[in-house]
């Protein structure tokens, strides 16, 4: 059924005498139903045409042919599927730089002034078609999707334009016609193209999808058309970070909400002017949101890092806890990127026993996100089995909002630790004894030497939950100390050059020093434990 009334036809006549599309005048009047503009574009202006005709069945306007869409597909298809002027960034993620190409160069004069042919072939199942070869090409794996479209600012002003002129009609009717009244063009964009991706992809379309597809338009003929408000509101228009142009469509909307209708109307045609040639796809792409791994790590080497160890540019080892585990992540994942967090870290030469140290890993843009609990337990095998210097357990698929958990109270959990000291002067067994009674020791650490170059000058309390001592020989014992996390150990040990006190050198009366440290428990109970 069409749905245009007689009441429409005063409009409908104007906006296409004045060179808009079809699904334009739909939103001008005030369609809100989706039917009518899922019609395919031939049939909207064979229907419309119907309409506009006198009762002598003589059509009283000038009508437009559609736009010549072979041609222009013909191009999108070079365009699109590479073989002139796609850019690859990383698999399955796809840049088209059109500069035009979409357009005919020879374009016929009947691109709609309003939505610059977005509403005439970009929603049309030609071109879904195209951008579903892309999707499928692109190598993600999904269940459902966000469609998002980013259409160039000047559209806004051209909406403006209209609305302004039909306003001024209707208030000759003595009818009002509000801002708020006329369809947005993106909300009747994806009434049109979301059943038709859903059609063509066998998926729902989903706000709250991760896997995002993205097409960017852009407009080169018109895209002066916003640079008179400037001039007008410059107050609306000030340079931002990562923006190329101040021209954005926020900057622009909030400009045309401060300019008053006469100054508008000296500066910019109502109604605004044809194009010669429909939008260019500037850019498409595919794109997955970050998946999270988590689980507990042990490190059994006194000679690996926790992150790259780079100084200057110069890499000291090898490798590193994170790489170790984020190498395999990275490939099965087939993800770009990563970023690796954990709870708390150790030194190089700190070993990490017990049930481990908590880590959390963010996986960027992964094309493969879907796994069985087997397939994660196999790819913790796998990690396991490739180096004797680390081990994992209970690896697993977090949420964003569940990492939260592993920094949650971070400083009042403990941690265990074991310690290899020795003393310069000869000790006996009574000499330590009395560490094994003290209990809650505070102690003030201002930030140790070797980490002032990260860390801020401050001084931390920190309390020394209870210590328990094992007597080696006259110059080493062992000490097990429960401590407040971020602690510094090896500072209390020593003193750092009286930075920790008291420590265990003040404490004995004897110059100290630690040998070997190992972390035996950090109290994080996150994740959870899983079965073997």
């Amino acid at each position: 059924m069409f749905p245009l009334t007689e009441e429409n036809k005063h409009v409908a006549q104007l906006l296409f005498n004045t060179g808009t599309c079809p699904r334009c005048i739909f939103r001008f009047c005030g369609v809100d139903f989706h039917a009518p503009y899922k019609l395919s574009y031939e049939e909207l202006l064979n229907e419309l045409q119907k309409f506009l005709k006198t009762e002598k069945g003589e059509l009283i306007l000038e009508v437009p042919n559609p736009p010549p869409k072979k041609i222009r597909l013909h191009e999108l298809e070079d365009g699109i599927d590479g073989t002139d002027n796609q850019s690859q960034n990383g698999e399955g993620r796809v840049s088209v730089i059109e500069d035009g190409s979409i357009a005919s160069k020879n374009s016929s004069p009947n691109v709609c002034n309003v939505c610059l042919g977005i509403l005439q072939e970009f929603c049309e199942k030609e071109f879904i078609k195209k951008v579903c070869q892309k999707v499928e090409a692109s190598g993600f794996e999904f269940t459902n999707l966000v469609f998002s479209v980013s259409f160039p600012p000047q559209l806004s002003v051209r909406e403006h334009a209209a609305w302004l002129l039909v306003k001024q009609e209707m208030g000759k009717q003595s009818l009002s016609l509000g801002r708020n009244d006329i369809v947005q063009l993106k909300e009747a964009y994806k009434w049109i193209t979301h059943p038709l991706f859903s059609e063509e992809l066998g998926v729902p379309i989903d706000g709250k999808s991760l896997f995002e597809v993205s097409v960017v338009f852009a407009h080169p003929e018109t895209v002066e058309d916003c640079h008179f408000l400037r001039a007008i509101c410059p107050d609306c228009f000030k340079p931002a970070k990562n923006k190329q142009s101040v021209f954005t469509r926020m900057a622009v909307m909030k400009a045309l909400n401060k300019i008053n209708e006469e100054d508008f109307r000296k500066q910019f045609p109502c109604p605004p002017n044809s194009p010669k040639a429909v939008c260019s796809v500037l850019e498409m792409e595919c794109a997955h949101g970050a998946v999270f791994v988590a689980g507990r790590y042990n490190k059994y080497s006194r000679n690996l890092p926790q992150t790259p160890w780079i100084i200057d540019g110069e890499r000291k080892l090898e490798s590193s806890v994170e790489e170790l585990i984020s190498d395999h992540l990275l490939t099965v994942f087939k993800a770009e990127s990563f970023n690796f967090s954990s709870s708390g870290r150790e030194d190089v030469d700190v070993r990490t026993l017990g049930n481990g140290r908590p880590f959390a890993i963010e996986l960027v843009n992964p094309h493969r996100v879907h796994f069985t609990s087997q397939e994660i337990k196999e790819l913790q095998q796998k990690i396991n089995s490739s180096s004797n210097k680390i081990q994992v357990r209970d690896l697993q698929l977090v949420t964003r909002e569940a990492i939260g958990h592993m920094k949650e109270g971070e400083e009042e959990k403990t941690k265990t630790y074991s310690a290899l000291i020795w003393t310069n002067k000869a000790i006996q067994k009574e000499d330590i004894e009395f560490l094994n009674g003290m209990k809650d020791l505070k102690i003030d650490q201002k930030t140790p030497l070797r980490v002032l170059h990260r860390r801020p000058l401050a001084v931390r309390s920190r309390i020394i939950h209870s210590m328990e001592t094992c007597y080696v020989d006259e110059h080493h014992f062992r000490l097990q100390l429960k401590t407040q996390a971020g602690t510094y150990i090896k500072e209390f040990v020593h003193g750092d050059f009286g930075r920790t006190k008291p420590n265990i050198g003040s404490l004995m009366n004897v110059t100290a020093d630690i040998l070997e440290l190992d972390v035996e428990s950090v109290d994080v109970d996150w994740p959870p434990a899983l079965d073997d």
